[in-house]
């Protein structure tokens, strides 16, 4: 998709916001809301066993300040198209990158926060939601200092008979 763009005749494309192993992540706005959102293109040929909708259906049955809603699937017959919250702000990645080294008290306030999210995902009944991808550039942090986790790309439900999907990896 290329900026300027309509996509499924309700979205125009502002821009890419990034790219993964799995896809290309779209920003666009909503033509009649005028909302934001982030477009999550997902490439049927390259999947190969993976569920690619494993990230929708495991997002449109949280709720939580610090995790993306999920708003719209759309499929053709190359790609899945996951439409989810845009999340304004920078990854920690980037501002680690920037400033090198944080105060303490800003760092706990971020791990107060994600322990948090964690906590909730953890306890999720009937099967706990494991994360599995925690790294700087999966985190975002808001203008008003909130951490919203992102990229559920290779979360699983916890399944206690399915020791290799989910507790190894890394």
């Amino acid at each position: 998709m290329n900026s300027g763009e309509i996509f499924d005749e309700k979205y125009k494309i502002l821009d890419i916001i990034g790219h993964g192993g799995m896809g290309t992540v779209y920003l666009a706005q909503h033509i009649k809301l005028q909302t934001l959102w982030a477009i999550k293109e997902l490439k049927k040929d390259e999947a190969g066993a993976l569920d690619l909708l494993t990230e929708a259906n495991i997002l449109k049955k949280l709720n939580h300040s610090a995790l993306p809603r999920i708003f719209d699937i759309v499929e053709d017959e190359k790609h899945i198209y996951v439409i989810v919250d845009y999340i304004e702000g920078k990854t920690l990645q980037s501002i680690l990158e920037e400033k090198g080294r944080i105060e303490e008290e800003v760092v706990l306030d971020w791990v107060k926060q994600l322990c948090d999210v964690l906590s909730y995902l953890h306890s999720f009944k009937p099967n706990p939601i494991i994360y599995r991808d925690m790294k700087p550039s999966n985190i975002m942090l808001t203008k008003d200092q909130m951490i919203k986790l992102i990229d559920f790309g290779i979360a699983r439900e916890y399944k206690e008979k399915s020791e290799n999907d989910t507790i190894y990896i890394g």
